[in-house]
């Protein structure tokens, strides 16, 4: 039986976002166990730890835990004749707190990022824009999301850290975010699997980090959790 939890928990950082993507592992008993390890591992350190499930899994996780939760992706849409999209209401509705936007399995056009986030942020939710590289980070700064997550594609899922492989796309996406606009923070993404990896993407000016198998597929998700926040 899982304990239920009403309210949205309060985001600051560092933040931890853990992307269940489409894994078999993210689905059903094992998408709670996820949630369970970063609702319990965000009370033992302080550091506020996120989840981004499937859709099917949105509302509940979001009732039986007091993590933030968050959509995988959302479309610049209205209300209205708009058969399989995505609504962002109904994102809210669901109970999530925030949204991922064009990651680089469902990238988007710039224009189409624009117009996510402003359908987004008339249904009140946070938003994170993923790229990947410098110039698309700088961009998406333009549309005044709340996050940008840089994200190098040939990174990801490889276990190969971006934090330790390539630091420079960090330090000059932070530096090109904050140009634009201050206010606007950075997650950095891509194979980050220890504190370690945590610890030098927050010491290179990001506010937290975005990964996914290294938790999702992950036997003990609490001890990889612990992991992560162990040097924060």
């Amino acid at each position: 039986m899982y304990s239920v939890h009403q309210g949205e928990s309060v985001v600051k950082s560092p933040l931890i976002i853990i992307n269940f993507k489409t894994y078999n592992e993210g689905f059903g008993n094992n998408a709670h166990q996820i949630a369970h390890s970063a609702e319990i591992v965000g009370q033992e350190s302080g550091v506020t730890i996120g989840v981004a499930p499937n859709y099917m899994e949105l509302h509940p996780i979001s009732m039986h835990y007091a993590i933030p939760v968050y959509a995988q992706h959302v479309d610049g849409i209205e209300p209205g004749a708009s058969t399989g999209h995505i609504l962002p209401e109904a994102v809210k509705l669901a109970g999530a707190s925030g949204t991922l936007i064009n990651h680089s399995e469902r990238r988007l056009t710039l224009a189409d990022v624009e117009a996510s986030v402003k359908a987004a942020k008339r249904a009140d939710l946070q938003t994170i824009v993923c790229t990947n590289n410098t110039a698309t980070s700088a961009a998406a700064a333009v549309f005044l999301p709340d996050y940008v997550a840089i994200e190098p594609p040939e990174l990801i899922g490889t276990g190969v850290s971006v934090s330790k492989a390539d630091p420079g796309i960090i330090e000059s996406s932070v530096a090109a975010v904050k140009k634009i606009n201050p206010d606007v923070k950075i997650l950095a993404g891509a194979g980050i699997n220890s504190g370690e990896c945590v610890k030098t993407a927050v010491d290179l000016g990001t506010d937290g980090v975005l990964l996914a198998s290294g938790v999702v597929k992950a036997r003990d998700p609490v001890e990889v959790l612990r992991d992560l926040v162990s040097l924060l």
